[in-house]
């Protein structure tokens, strides 16, 4: 059994991008896992997966998952093939950009069946990753409980064989997965996701970072001033740092952007209308409905015996 600190880094260069919808899957996978056991003084089962994703030259983005169906042999793991290869059409017909990249599977250490699963998901891709979801919390621990393994072929004792070489990974989400993750991560107790309270928290937190930005740039600016002016010396490691700033910033003067600006402001502005005009009409038939029942009543009153 080889564990984490016996296993080498890996020499690929490949650059792992890796999704929260993923951790999320697989934390799901091994929660259910755990709940369904009919002891609860037993360990949890170890879960195993299919992770997807796609590659573009040496990125590697890693962005949904699904479970793999086992069964334990004396001989080792057994993976259900043909479930295997039914979710994988599935996924394509909905997603066909998405091909498998890898698995994963839960534990604190590699295992020896492991290489043998391994080898049977390199009959799909010929180069997959590894993902090691780590169960048991740890105080010490300060990031993720995840590993990240690809394999290489080494010659050990003139017999060429694969081992697990450990990769680097950066976890990236795009702003509406982010959003979407922090709600689900975050559900009430009772089951009730507060979405609009999410996103005005995550709107206020934006404005917050905006007015801190805009309150350091005006500081910089009056520093520059200051040294322009002569009321303090020059620091031109400073006024490097300020051009370089200043030159990686995009063009705002640009026809397209302004374009582009125009198009978005007028959407929101739409959008911002269409709830207005939806939210008269709700009351404008509140009062209609009141109207209704008060004049059926009144003339239920009216009418003679």
């Amino acid at each position: 059994m080889a564990t984490e600190k016996e296993t080498k880094q890996s020499s690929s260069g490949l650059d792992f991008h890796l999704h929260p919808l993923v951790l999320l899957n697989v934390s799901d996978h091994h929660t259910r896992a755990k709940a369904n056991l009919q002891d609860a003084s037993l360990p949890p089962p170890r879960v195993l997966g299919c992770l997807l994703g796609q590659q573009t030259g040496r990125v590697v983005d890693v962005s949904n998952s699904f479970e793999f169906v086992y069964e334990a042999t004396p001989t080792g793991l057994v993976i259900d093939e043909g479930l295997l290869t039914k979710k994988t059409e599935q996924y394509k017909q909905v997603f066909p950009k998405l091909d498998i990249v890898g698995w994963y599977a839960t534990g604190e250490e590699i295992q020896d069946d492991d290489m043998a699963i391994h080898r049977k998901v390199m009959e799909l891709n010929e180069s997959p990753v590894f993902l090691l979801f780590h169960t048991q919390q740890s105080i010490v621990r300060k990031d993720l409980p995840v590993s990240l393994f690809e394999s290489e072929l080494h010659v050990v004792e003139d017999r060429p064989s694969f081992h697990f070489v450990q990769s680097k990974f950066t976890v990236e989400t795009s702003e509406a997965e982010r959003i979407g993750v922090n709600q689900v991560a975050k559900v009430h107790a009772t089951g009730n996701p507060t979405g609009t309270d999410q996103l005005a928290a995550h709107l206020t937190a934006i404005q917050s970072a905006l007015k801190m930005l805009s309150g350091r740039i005006g500081i910089l600016y009056q520093h520059i001033q200051h040294m322009q002016n002569g009321q303090v010396p020059h620091d031109h490691a400073l006024l490097r740092q300020a051009s370089s700033l200043l030159r990686s910033l995009p063009a705002m003067e640009s026809k397209q952007f302004k374009q582009e600006y125009i198009m978005e402001y007028s959407d929101a502005m739409l959008s911002l209308m269409m709830s207005t005009v939806t939210k008269g009409l709700y009351n404008v038939n509140e009062v209609v409905d009141k109207f209704n029942m008060a004049y059926d009543r009144l003339g239920r009153r009216r009418t003679p015996m």
